[in-house]
């Protein structure tokens, strides 16, 4: 098969990584790719938001299955442009990327389909949570013990320029709960704890996320959190003529009265997919082939029984603002300890690898158990070096 990613980070890295280890796999490309990317595939110069420059390059290179990283493309309508130009694309329409799209949508999806989730308040008033509508990049929900932090995230979200609401703040430990889709039936994948908070102790401003461990000791099956969970929502979402092909993402609260619905997301998290995928140790290419033909088979997917912890290394002053141009070193001299370095904000220039964006590298280790993981994951990081780099030490921790 040939397979064309679609997207630029760490997640599209990882989704690259997996697809590559395919025994189905002919051709391997990217739109745009980074430098991890490329030295798997073909990189093209193609923004993600191009959608006739993405389905042009698809046509150009004979591409069997296109492979959507990045929620904005496909809330903008990329897989719908890509289906009706011939194209096989995992990943959903836009009328099913409204799940993440637009939280009100997603809020009257769950009440419909009768899955719990945070009750939504007609006033303002601490605790709570104030949640942009639209889409944010991982950064436009606001957690408010009191009337400072309040006023602080009305603020912010204001500045987004899109709507907001607020809803109940839900007490427990988050999971994230991850399955693959045709519409109708839902794959489990391993679920995964990520770490939203810029700094150790869940401190300061949220990000897109700067860490992640698989799987989460203690949680739920994932069989009975996608029963009661994902598929309801899927029946719905059908009901509603946006049927959900790709990756369903369910970001819960285990409270005392049960799993909650925090989220829904309409591709893989980033950092988890790093996390996430190196975990699967089944082939995943033909999986993704048959949600987007919409017929899954009956199969699971086969999972190691490994642990992996995955540890962001981000720019100084991220996520206010990245960093562009500063060289990076020990990216060998982690992998040959063992870990998995993901490219998430990364550039070539002049045969060199330099800083391009907020999170630079995502650093994964695997190991028989969590302990074990977390040492590969930090020893890695220490060998990794750039200006103003900076990591979470309590990953996994």
């Amino acid at each position: 098969m040939r397979v064309l990613v679609v997207g630029s980070g760490g997640r599209e890295h990882a989704l690259a990584w997996k697809i590559a280890q395919s025994p189905r796999l002919e051709e391997l490309h990217a739109a745009p790719g980074n430098p991890g990317i490329a030295e798997l595939g073909s990189c093209h110069p193609v923004r993600a938001e191009d959608g006739d420059g993405v389905l042009a390059l698809a046509r150009a290179l004979r591409i069997d299955l296109v492979v959507v990283g990045p929620e904005g493309p496909l809330v903008a309508g990329l897989a719908d442009r890509l289906r009706r130009g011939g194209v096989p694309v995992f990943g959903p329409s836009a009328a099913g990327a409204r799940i993440e799209g637009s939280k009100a949508f997603a809020k009257d999806v769950l009440e419909r389909a009768g899955v719990p989730t945070a009750r939504a308040l007609p006033v303002a008033r601490p605790p709570c949570v104030v949640k942009a509508d639209g889409l944010a990049t991982g950064k436009g929900v606001f957690v408010c013990f009191d009337d400072d932090e309040l006023q602080t995230a009305l603020a912010e979200v204001q500045a987004l320029g899109t709507r907001f609401h607020i809803e109940e703040l839900l007490e427990g430990e988050e999971l994230s709960v991850f399955a693959i889709c045709d519409g109708r039936r839902a794959l489990p994948l391993a679920a995964a704890r990520d770490f939203k908070r810029a700094s150790d102790g869940d401190a300061g401003p949220n990000t897109g996320g700067m860490g992640a461990f698989s799987p989460v000791p203690g949680s739920p099956l994932l069989d009975r959190l996608v029963a009661e969970i994902h598929r309801p929502v899927l029946a719905e979402l059908a009901a509603r003529d946006a049927p959900f092909s790709g990756l369903l993402y369910a970001g819960l609260m285990l409270t005392a009265d049960g799993p909650r619905v925090l989220e829904f997301n309409c591709r893989f998290g980033d950092p988890e997919a790093q996390a996430v995928l190196p975990l699967i140790s089944s082939d995943l290419l033909p999986v993704l082939a048959e949600a987007a033909a919409g017929d899954l088979g009956p199969s699971p997917i086969d999972l190691s029984q490994d642990t992996s912890v995955t540890v962001v290394v981000a720019a100084k002053d991220y996520p206010a603002s990245g960093d562009t141009g500063s060289r990076i070193t020990g990216i060998q001299e982690a992998t040959r300890l063992g870990a998995l370095v993901f490219h998430a904000g990364t550039a070539a220039r002049n045969h060199t690898l330099v800083t391009s964006g907020g999170r630079i590298l995502g650093v994964t280790g695997l190991g028989p158990d969590l302990a074990a993981a977390r040492e590969l994951a930090y020893a890695a990081v220490e060998q990794i070096s750039f200006a103003g780099a900076r990591y979470r030490r309590d990953i996994g921790g």
